[in-house]
């Protein structure tokens, strides 16, 4: 769809990314930190995604809602985004705060975004944009705002075609020729139910959908709301945008649907997480860094030393040292040390968020294990949180363990083996 030069939209558009709930199916990667601060592939953190996309749309009025263990996030954002003083443009950390009117926490997404109706009210906005800060995906919302804009609709919603083994864990939609949703269901397990919404297939090709199976049209919970509309829906105490407020719209507004058809990923799970960060070490990634640009915070780190490394589809950031090791469809991020003889396969490895010292690494806590991955260690199918320390001639896999399993020196989540941050794993475990 060609974009319509004389409109002013990006202007006129609020952007509020959730900054989200607990967290608890990320856990113990969400034990300090909050979703969207989870790092990710190598030297972001998921919240870049969505304000990045913000960014590249020409979208720079952004406000993050945030609650729960919030201090990293805050923290990443301050470092990170920084406009000069004649764009007008911002990202706005509200945090969830007791009030007169109210001295509850968010209770929902809807009510996250009521509880701070008064500060988006003093901003001039004609549509506000509503987004998770949990997702992977490159979208340009001059589309998704020009499409609500030519429908003349009160509220849109981007979906996405998926596959009936994704179809019960989202929210389905489904649509009239013009694209209007008529029916919305969450989370449909009931048979009947759920096949009443797959798509025609004769729907396809004006859908723009090339592939051949059956496909279910699914909310990415990213919404288009115009101004007012978005005051009248809140004034009530409904909690959550997809539980309440959009089942009860369909009826009363104009909802329309936007079809996305691009690679789209909720990183829920440490299974999705795992397996989208591994994606980045793939030949050819079904996620792009590249371009469009991903924003995150600028890091003045050397370039990463490889001393007679041997790597295979992998991702290295910056400020890394790799000696003598073996790295295989893996990725390694920022400031993190493998050391010689090392072997890391199918491993997220997050790096340190310092370079380590003598006198740190012999703090009684630390044992003198340096940061990184010491000397003939083997490690596969993990995830190694930050500022971890792992000792020599050590053996790290879920294999032959539980799917899920509590250790005070790890986890196991989804078959995934998960060392915590801050982690120090002594010389010659065998996990």
């Amino acid at each position: 769809m060609p974009l319509s030069r004389s409109t002013s939209f990006a202007h006129n558009t609020l952007s509020i990314i959730m900054g989200g709930g607990q967290g608890t199916r990320l856990f113990p990667l969400t034990s300090e930190r909050s979703k969207p601060a989870v790092p990710l592939a190598g030297k972001y953190r998921l919240v870049d995604i969505p304000i990045s996309n913000c960014l590249n749309s020409g979208l720079n009025k952004i406000f993050l809602l945030t609650q729960f263990n919030s201090a990293s996030l805050h923290r990443h954002i301050s470092q990170s985004f920084k406009f000069d003083h004649f764009s007008n443009g911002f990202v706005e950390i509200l945090a969830a705060e007791q009030t007169f009117a109210s001295t509850s926490w968010y209770q929902g997404t809807a009510d996250a975004v009521r509880k701070n109706l008064m500060h988006f009210k003093n901003s001039n906005f004609d549509y506000a944009l509503i987004l998770s800060g949990d997702q992977l995906y490159a979208m340009d919302f001059r589309e998704v705002l020009q499409t609500h804009i030519e429908n003349s609709a009160d509220l849109t919603i981007a979906t996405i075609p998926v596959p009936k083994s994704e179809a019960t864990a989202l929210g389905l939609m489904q649509v009239n020729r013009e694209r209007r949703i008529t029916r919305f269901a969450e989370k449909p397990k009931d048979p009947a139910l759920l096949e009443s919404f797959q798509i025609p297939r004769s729907s396809y090709p004006e859908f723009g959908i090339t592939r051949d199976e059956d496909l279910y049209l699914a909310s990415m919970g990213i919404y288009v709301f115009t101004r007012e509309v978005l005051f009248d829906l809140l004034d009530n105490n409904l909690t959550d945008f997809g539980k309440h407020i959009i089942p009860g719209a369909i009826d009363s507004r104009r909802v329309f649907s936007y079809i996305y058809q691009g690679y789209w990923e909720d990183i829920g799970t440490i299974r999705s997480f795992f397996e989208a960060n591994l994606d980045q070490a793939a030949e050819h990634p079904r996620f792009s860094f590249f371009q469009p640009p991903v924003f995150t915070r600028p890091r003045f780190l050397p370039a990463s030393k490889i001393n007679s490394a041997a790597i295979d589809h992998a991702i290295i950031a910056d400020g890394c040292i790799l000696n003598h090791c073996r790295v295989q469809h893996s990725v390694i991020g920022v400031r993190a040390t493998l050391g010689e003889g090392s072997l890391v396969n199918r491993v997220v490895m997050m790096g340190s968020d310092y370079f380590d010292t003598t006198e740190r690494c012999n703090r009684p806590e630390n044992r003198g294990i340096p940061l990184g991955v010491g000397r003939n260690t083997r490690i596969d199918n993990a995830i190694i949180d930050k500022n971890a320390r792992i000792g020599e001639n050590c053996i790290l896999s879920p294999a032959g363990k539980a799917e899920n399993v509590d250790h005070p020196l790890y986890y196991v989540r989804d078959g995934i083996l998960v060392i915590p941050k801050h982690a120090v794993i002594p010389h010659g475990t065998v996990i």
